[in-house]
């Protein structure tokens, strides 16, 4: 089967030009992965997508460093393809999706049965292989650790990526008063498209005073949850508008910095701060994502979301181009 495998740390969005080797290497006859249990499930993957982690996993500068070689990837979806004696819940045919540490930039994975959702019918399966990682860590964070309710104030810092759609649409469909920011216009007209209270443009308009005019044109005291993938100076900005008690998610730092969030100011405003690690809840409380990806699956069948496919590539077209081309089409 055909496999990107990684053989060498290194920046994956280097340009095809480059001098250095490429850090992802096509492999045109991987060995296909055999049925491991009597419940194991082998697919054959139609999508999966490219977040930050993967990005992170190929430099090297992921929290967990699998040895090499290996074969990045994440969430995926696809067609069961061969089932084992004991597999109850699946047939050969049937349109699934699921998450894994590694693997998935491949054509074909086995899971456990346990491991796999059914996607829904009239669910588009490219739009399911882009849902768990994503937007399970934005459900998780948003209903489940924050509890976020209707009518609160939900401020989300890099609305336009991967985790600040999914979470500007988890945010909208928890009926909660959505403020996105994001840099330049084209991003600042799609995030108000899927329906945002406010829209901040980072390229023409400062956080604070654009936020603190629009909370003072709806009555509104104050943000209640801050959702931050972001981190750096944004962070520390994004801070000074938070209402007493807010909820703070801690989601990553796309910006490269980590910020410093003053527990004398968490203390006297009485802030929650949740750290997020959407994967280590499969070692710990499993069914929180079991059941989370469940309620996306049936959002994302009726309507209530829905997932933003930009670009598409071949595994082939990935190891020509490498992430360079992806990022930046």
């Amino acid at each position: 089967m055909e496999a990107l495998l990684v053989r060498k740390l290194g920046d994956p969005t280097l340009p095809p030009n480059a001098s250095e080797n490429p850090s992802l290497d096509l492999s045109t006859s991987h060995p296909i992965p055999n049925l491991e249990s009597p419940t194991s499930v082998r697919v054959r993957i139609k999508a999966t997508s490219l977040n930050f982690a993967n990005y992170l996993q190929v430099l090297g500068k992921y929290q967990e460093k699998p040895p090499l070689p290996f074969i990045p990837g994440s969430d995926y979806s696809g067609v069961v393809e061969a089932v084992g004696p004991n597999v109850t819940k699946f047939k050969i045919g049937d349109h699934v999706c699921s998450f894994v540490a590694l693997g998935s930039f491949a054509q074909f994975i086995v899971a456990d049965e346990s491991d796999l959702f059914q996607v829904p019918d009239g669910c588009d399966l490219v739009a399911a292989g882009a849902l768990p990682v994503a937007y399970g860590t934005s459900h998780v964070a948003l209903v489940h650790r924050a509890q976020l309710r209707p009518k609160q104030v939900l401020l989300v810092l890099g609305a336009a990526g991967g985790v600040g759609l999914s979470a500007v649409q988890i945010g909208k469909a928890c009926g909660a008063t959505v403020i996105a920011v994001a840099r330049g216009n084209e991003k600042v007209q799609f995030l108000k498209s899927l329906g945002v209270d406010h829209a901040v443009d980072l390229s023409s308009a400062n956080v604070i005073e654009s936020v603190k005019g629009f909370l003072k044109s709806r009555k509104l005291k104050g943000v209640d949850v801050l959702y931050d993938p972001v981190g750096g100076r944004l962070t520390k900005d994004s801070l000074k508008l938070l209402n007493w008690g807010a909820q703070i998610l801690v989601i990553g730092f796309a910006s490269g910095e980590v910020p410093v969030i003053p527990a004398n100011i968490a203390l006297v405003k009485n802030w929650t701060i949740h750290g997020l690690y959407w994967g280590s809840y499969k070692i710990h409380q499993p069914n929180v994502l079991g059941d989370s990806l469940k309620e996306l699956l049936s959002w994302l069948s009726k309507g209530l979301i829905t997932v933003n496919i930009s670009h598409t590539f071949s595994l082939a077209e990935v190891r020509s181009y490498g992430l360079y081309y992806l990022l930046n089409p």
